[in-house]
């Protein structure tokens, strides 16, 4: 189960064949930076792109943030070249598109060298497996791939993506019950600031972990969005503060503003200052945030 508390907010797509914006991703703000060798790479591409992806990686100067390459998915004629090169890199996570069930999970386990692997959930099988992919040691994130899930789908979601919300929650149940992590889709209009802004709140609304992106002007709306604020810390902390002093009096009931505080209150306000502290002393907050979690 997926216990760390490192912020995964943003997770910026990259593509595998342009140096210069692998490059220019190592002093921009995203949590989690994945290199791309599958959508974003032509075919006549691919094993230059390779090379590149894995020496950008083996090189360093990527500070904290989490980095991964999404290799092509299992039966293309590059999949086993990618997972050979990216297993043996010192890449953090590995991620495989296309995984329709727990085989082929299992076989992206069996074939990362060890690295932890988030696989794209990206098809009407896998929403329907999601679960079963979820439950495979090894994996320990899953991705929306609402793109190519929508084109199978023959949908046509609005703002409100609704003939998405199922796939969504499906995925999300099956995160939360293996204990691992689990993103939404990209927002493609990256002419639309305040579409992503609506998004990226429903996103947080749903309960993902994060969002992926595909232009770093989205970095800021989503890391914003998906951090807690000034005022989300100082609840917390109150709630806290409210429950040790009714232990500390004997009382068997504890509330603060006029609702009955539980256990799993308590321990979701921990996990919201435990958050806001990391991403504080990451540089994510502001310093008004960072002194009411760590005071």
């Amino acid at each position: 189960m997926t216990h760390d508390f490192r912020p995964r907010r943003s997770v910026l797509y990259l593509p595998g064949a342009n140096a210069r914006a692998i490059e220019k991703a190592r002093g921009l703000a995203a949590d989690t930076v994945i290199i791309d060798l599958e959508d974003a790479v032509a075919p006549d591409a691919k094993d230059s792109a390779r090379a590149a992806a894995v020496a950008a990686v083996d090189a360093g100067g990527w500070g904290q943030r989490e980095i991964a390459i999404r290799v092509n998915g299992l039966g293309t004629p590059w999949a086993q070249a990618d997972l050979a090169a990216v297993s043996a890199a010192t890449v953090d996570v590995l991620v495989v598109p296309k995984v329709d069930n727990a085989a082929d999970a299992a076989q992206a386990v069996a074939l990362a060298g060890g690295k932890p692997v988030w696989v794209l959930v990206e098809t009407p099988r896998a929403v329907l497996q999601a679960d079963a992919i979820a439950a495979v040691p090894g994996i320990t994130g899953l991705i929306a791939g609402f793109a190519d899930l929508t084109k199978d789908l023959r949908a046509r979601p609005g703002p409100d993506r609704l003939p998405l919300v199922y796939a969504a929650s499906r995925m999300i149940l099956a995160a939360r019950a293996e204990g691992i992590l689990v993103f939404d889709g990209v927002f493609t209009d990256i002419r639309d600031p305040a579409g992503l802004e609506a998004e990226t709140r429903q996103a947080v609304e749903f309960g993902f972990d994060g969002k992926t992106c595909i232009h770093p002007d989205q970095l800021e709306t989503v890391n914003r969005l998906f951090s807690p604020s000034a005022d989300e810390v100082a609840h917390a902390r109150g709630l806290i503060a409210a429950h040790h002093e009714a232990l500390a009096q004997g009382k068997g009931v504890a509330t603060f503003k006029g609702k009955l505080i539980e256990v799993l209150h308590v321990a979701e306000a921990h996990r919201t200052l435990k958050i806001a502290e990391v991403i504080g002393e990451l540089g994510g907050l502001a310093g008004k945030v960072v002194e009411i979690a760590t005071e």
